[in-house]
């Protein structure tokens, strides 16, 4: 077992590969812990697409010594809260108690996650429920246009795949498959139990070395590639809705990059907020949309940027044709000193005003763990923003500005194309 402290983040490594996060604040009366585990929908084969989300689901469905009521209970009569979240590459079952509470959420996390039954019958119930969240999915635009966008743009890499899986393959899951994956992806360094709050870090590490501190095996390495983006775009007829649905964007960086940086300042001024200049040019100058705004995504190998909007269909074309000419204007003229200046200073906030939350830092903590093998300290990734130039947002616009590079998906009352 070794124990690392920076920042007031205690780090420590069990002998068996799990780690244990957490930071001791004080001053609150409440506690957020997350068990993490580096498992995603990255890592499934095609045949058990979903599967990820899947056990999610089934790790509140009961296990040898609690039912699915006795779970919720649990936390929730303690004025708790219980929750879990799948993702491309990690899966985190989450609390939020009091202080007093810790030993309670520990023990019905990790009972959760080495304890449930996946009891046959219930999994069909599930398997009812999962498919009812696909089709409400289907029946969202605004939520499907941007998995359809990821499984365009990256046609043939594990990031492209949806992570909620499709009929078919939620409806072929078997017990044994669900086992099976735990056996080879729930290993014990692929697991990180981050907490912030009022508590003991050492308390912390002795409960969870009680319960995690014999379990053994190792996951597979992942076979990290770069995403190429397919080139390609798709605008899919979908009549019932008043609106086109759309997210336009090509491959960026993944979080290994120093340039995601510089990507988040760019993103910031096109259309990360309601001062963007997409915002103000497409919704408050000419009425054109109600949605509006850009995004970014980093994962291990690669990542993306997003316009999403939503516009009548009438209207969709010239906003796209806005978009793309913002494209341009950034690409030849780059930002305003004013406007480097202001986004350096929102996400300055925007990170600071983030850590007040307990969850938030909870995340950061377990989010930097699996990627990094460390917590990288806030004041790195200050100076990394700070560090930004003209010449810095010249070159990642130019890349990922390019007209050439973007992918369109559009839903809507729209022709096909």
């Amino acid at each position: 077992m070794t124990k690392h402290t920076s920042e007031n983040i205690d780090i420590t490594t069990l002998s068996n590969g799990v780690r244990v996060v957490s930071e001791t604040v004080p001053h609150v009366q409440s506690i957020s812990l997350g068990l993490w585990v580096g498992a995603g929908s990255r890592d499934e084969a095609p045949a058990i697409r979903g599967i990820s989300h899947f056990i999610e689901h089934m790790l509140f469905k009961g296990t040898q010594k609690r039912s699915a009521w006795e779970i919720a209970d649990s936390i929730e009569a303690r004025g708790g809260h219980l929750n879990a979240f799948t993702g491309k590459e990690a899966t985190c079952y989450e609390t939020r108690t009091l202080a007093d509470d810790l030993e309670l959420a520990v023990d019905i996390l990790t009972d959760m996650f080495r304890n449930s039954l996946h009891d046959p019958e219930e999994m069909e119930r599930e398997k009812r429920v999962v498919i009812e969240e696909i089709k409400m999915y289907e029946d969202t635009p605004e939520e499907q246009v941007h998995d359809l966008y990821e499984q365009i743009l990256w046609k043939t890499h594990p990031l492209g795949k949806p992570i909620i899986g499709s009929e078919k393959t939620v409806s072929s899951l078997t017990r044994d498959s669900i086992v099976e994956y735990m056996a080879t992806f729930y290993t014990p360094e692929r697991i990180v139990v981050s907490a912030a709050g009022n508590l003991d870090h050492d308390q912390l590490v002795k409960l969870v070395e009680n319960a995690l501190g014999d379990m053994s095996g190792k996951a597979p390495k992942r076979a990290l590639k770069p995403a190429k983006p397919s080139g390609k775009s798709k605008r899919v007829p979908k009549r019932d809705t008043e609106q086109v649905h759309f997210c336009m964007g090509t491959t960026a960086y993944s979080k290994y990059q120093k340039e995601r940086f510089t990507l988040s300042i760019l993103n910031n001024v096109l259309g990360g907020n309601m001062s963007s200049r997409l915002f103000q040019e497409i919704r408050e100058k000419r009425g054109l949309a109600y949605s509006i705004g850009s995004y970014t995504r980093t994962y291990l190998d690669a990542g993306h940027f997003c316009v999403y909007g939503g516009t009548s269909p009438e209207t969709f074309q010239q906003v796209l044709d806005l978009t793309l000419a913002e494209f341009e204007n950034v690409r030849k003229n780059g930002l305003t000193e004013d406007e480097l200046t202001k986004a350096k200073t929102q996400i300055r906030g925007a990170l600071v005003l983030g850590l007040e939350g307990m969850s938030s830092r909870m995340n950061r903590y377990a989010d930097s763990l699996l990627a990094f093998d460390r917590v990288i300290p806030v004041s790195e990734v200050l100076e990394s923003y700070n560090a930004i130039t003209h010449a810095n947002i010249g070159e990642v616009a130019n890349k990922v500005l390019s007209t050439e590079a973007q992918t369109l998906t559009a839903l809507g009352p729209i022709s096909r194309a």
